[in-house]
Order: C-alpha cells, then sequence, then structure tokens
C-alpha cells in the first residue's frame, strides 16, 4: 500500500512492508539515523530482527516460524518525504492475546518518527486504518509487535537520563506528545526503580532474611549452568503462575521461553538467580542477569556498531559487567507474605557486592503492582523511569 498526502508545501508517501519483503532492512536502520550520536539509546542486534541464517538465529520480523509470528497477523510501514524515510511503525494483531483475554485489540509498534507531527499522524493513521480493516475494536501501543508483559514495549515518559537496561526502551520526550496529541489515552503505566548495591541491605529485611534462614523450612539454590535451559524454563513455570492475574499477562509458550534462554545464556551469572524450595517444591524464584545493553549501547565510533562489534565487545566486557536488570520476581501463590523474597534478595545482594557488581534495574513493574513495589522499595531501590501503555477505542 502506497498513499500521499499533503503536508505544508511537503508530502509524506505511507509505503506497507509486509513480513519478510527486503525494505524490512531499511525499517530496521532508520533508528540508527534518528538517533545518531544518542548517548543512551541501545537497539536490537539487527539479528534478532531480520535472523541470521548463519548463525541460526530466527529475525522477529522476518522468519514466519518465529514463535511470535505463528499466532499473529503483523505488518510495517514506512513513511518518506522527498523519497527519504523519515518515519516507521508496525500494526500486529496477536491472536493468542486476543484469545487469552477474548478481547479485539489491534497493537502499533516499532513507532520511530521524526520531530513532525504530521509525519506522526500519518503513520498512526495507516496503522489503525489496518487494525480497523481487521475487524479490531481497540488499537494499543506502542511496543514491538505487541503489549504483552515479557515483551519489550511502552512509551518512555519520564527518566531520559539514563540507558536503558536489556529490553527497555528509549525514545525522545515529543513522542508522547504526538501520540497523545492523536487522541490514544493512558492505558497504564510501568515503572522502573535503581538500586544501588553500595548500599547495605535494610536491618529490617536481613532481620526478616535470617528468620527464615534459621527455620530452615526453606532451601534456595542458584541458577544451574549445566542445565540452563531446564532453569530458565522453570522460572518462565513460576512466572506464568505468579503473574497469571496481572494486567496485560500472556503466558510465555516453550518455544518463547528457548529464545529468551538462548538470549540470556551469553550473559547469565548463576549467582544472581535463586530458586527458592519448600518440601523440595519450586515456589519462588529471584532472577537478575549481568545487562549486556552495557557493551551494546553504540558508541557511535569511526569503526561503526554492526553487531560483530557490538557482539565483540559484550564477548569481552561480559564478565565485568557492572549493572543487572532483575527481570523474574515471582512467589507461587498460596506462598506470598511469608518472607521468602526476603531471603533471596539477601543472598543474590551478598553475591552481587562479592562479585563488585554497582547498580540493579528493577522493571517493569505495573503502576499498581503495590505488593511488588512496596517489596522493591523495602530492598531499598527508588522509581527513576516510567513508561506508558496507550488504547485508542476503534
Amino acid at each position: 500500500m502506497s498513499k500521499a498526502g499533503p503536508l505544508g508545501n511537503t508530502s509524506v508517501e505511507i509505503r506497507e512492508i509486509p513480513m519478510g519483503d527486503s525494505q524490512l532492512k531499511a525499517f530496521v536502520n532508520l533508528p540508527w539515523k534518528l538517533y545518531k550520536g544518542d548517548k543512551h539509546w541501545t537497539p536490537h542486534l539487527s539479528m534478532d530482527l531480520l535472523g541470521n541464517k548463519l548463525l541460526g538465529a530466527k529475525g522477529l520480523l522476518a522468519d514466519a516460524d518465529h514463535p511470535y509470528q505463528k499466532f499473529a497477523d503483523t505488518t510495517h510501514f514506512m513513511a518518506y518525504r522527498d523519497n527519504k524515510p523519515v518515519g516507521r511503525i508496525s500494526a500486529a494483531i496477536n491472536h493468542r492475546f486476543n484469545d487469552y483475554y477474548d478481547a479485539e485489540f489491534g497493537f502499533f509498534g516499532f513507532f520511530e518518527v521524526i520531530e513532525d507531527y504530521a509525519v506522526a499522524e500519518a503513520l498512526l493513521d495507516a496503522a489503525k486504518s489496518w487494525i480497523v480493516g481487521k475487524g479490531m475494536k481497540v488499537m494499543r501501543g506502542p511496543g514491538e509487535y505487541s503489549n504483552a508483559t515479557h515483551e519489550r514495549q511502552a512509551l518512555l515518559i519520564d527518566g531520559f537520563d539514563t540507558d536503558p537496561t536489556m529490553e527497555l526502551t528509549h525514545n525522545p520526550p515529543y513522542y508522547q506528545e504526538f501520540i497523545e496529541r492523536y487522541g490514544l489515552e493512558k492505558a497504564k503505566d510501568y515503572v522502573a526503580h535503581m538500586l544501588h548495591f553500595d548500599q547495605p541491605v535494610p536491618e529490617r529485611l536481613r532481620v526478616i532474611a535470617d528468620k527464615i534462614r534459621d527455620r530452615g523450612h526453606v532451601t534456595t539454590r542458584p541458577l544451574d549452568m549445566k542445565h540452563f535451559n531446564r532453569d530458565v524454563k522453570l522460572v518462565i513455570e513460576i512466572y506464568n503462575e505468579a503473574w497469571a492475574k496481572n494486567w496485560g499477562f500472556l503466558p510465555i509458550t516453550e518455544e518463547e521461553a528457548d529464545i529468551i534462554a538462548e538470549g540470556l545464556k551469553m550473559v547469565a551469572d548463576p549467582g544472581l538467580a535463586r530458586f527458592a524450595y519448600i518440601d523440595g517444591e519450586p515456589v519462588a524464584v529471584l532472577g537478575a542477569f549481568p545487562d549486556p545493553n552495557y557493551w551494546l549501547r553504540p558508541r557511535w565510533k569511526w569503526y561503526g556498531d554492526s553487531d560483530a562489534v557490538r557482539i565483540a565487545r559484550l564477548l569481552k566486557g561480559r564478565r565485568h559487567t557492572p549493572r543487572v536488570r532483575l527481570m523474574f520476581f515471582g512467589i507461587r501463590p498460596g506462598w506470598r507474605r511469608l518472607g521468602i523474597d526476603a531471603l533471596l534478595f539477601d543472598e543474590i545482594h551478598a553475591y552481587a557486592v562479592s562479585k563488585g557488581y554497582k547498580d540493579c534495574d528493577i522493571s517493569l513493574l505495573l503502576e499498581n503492582n503495590d505488593l511488588v513495589i512496596r517489596a522493591s522499595e523495602f530492598m531499598g531501590s527508588e522509581l527513576y523511569k516510567t513508561y506508558r501503555i496507550y488504547d485508542m477505542e476503534l
């Protein structure tokens, strides 16, 4: 699909790019021009989006057998002015999400645009028109393809002066103005907290952890690198059960768990992820991982920031990463409010300090998940970023 509309003395052309089309390379490369020189922006590796046959990587945007694509309809749009790319957006129907919620959502994502509302409006019009054509009742976004809790998603609305940790977004402040001007309204906010390991564990938390430890009914263990895929699947199993009633939750499938495991194995430090057991039954997990974004963030040097350069930097520095992201924090229903989280955090904190880690991003937390936010603050963390999801009734 291609259409043009007058915008002052110029015009914007919107071109539709279906999955697998060769033009997706331009779609993936566009943000490198928009964010040139930005010291915080950290994009995907290109092979995560376009695939790499040599390395066996499935591209989210390019491979029909990618786990996401098996349950979705997707398309992409690029905006051009004077034949130069000036913006992009995707539109998607995640059938698994809609079936889970018995709803009719269409999602927009991969939203990037120059500072020109007319271009943003044309892109959002294209996504909305496609979604309406699929019979959906609500347009939600931004995200990547959609807005399940485990996906990279949401618009950064506060905290632009710090780096995003792995799987978190970064964008210019004017995106919020454009999206709200278009008529999209807040559906939900997520927050991110930052904890500094040079701060001692709060005394009250340590007392609780010691009591649980002394009782001896809870045992813990770290991630087992010899059985890494098995343990990641256990993390996902606990996560799926613990988060089942949260807004935006969608169970992670076994195939998705395999991709998550593949992405984490290169950077995982087993002491940063711990399981808790009661009578031999796994009841909780606290899973933090060294942040690959610390090494994957573009350096904007003369030799470039290709996948090869960024991966080489990661491989060289991965054992010296100063910050981590706490990604998985789940306690199965029936075992909450027993102090298990305090015990796991106390152990991970001690390990992190011993290994020289400096900071821990705790995210993403639903703004109204008071139980988890209070637990995060109890550990000594403070709010440092806010992200937003938007809806529009169609």
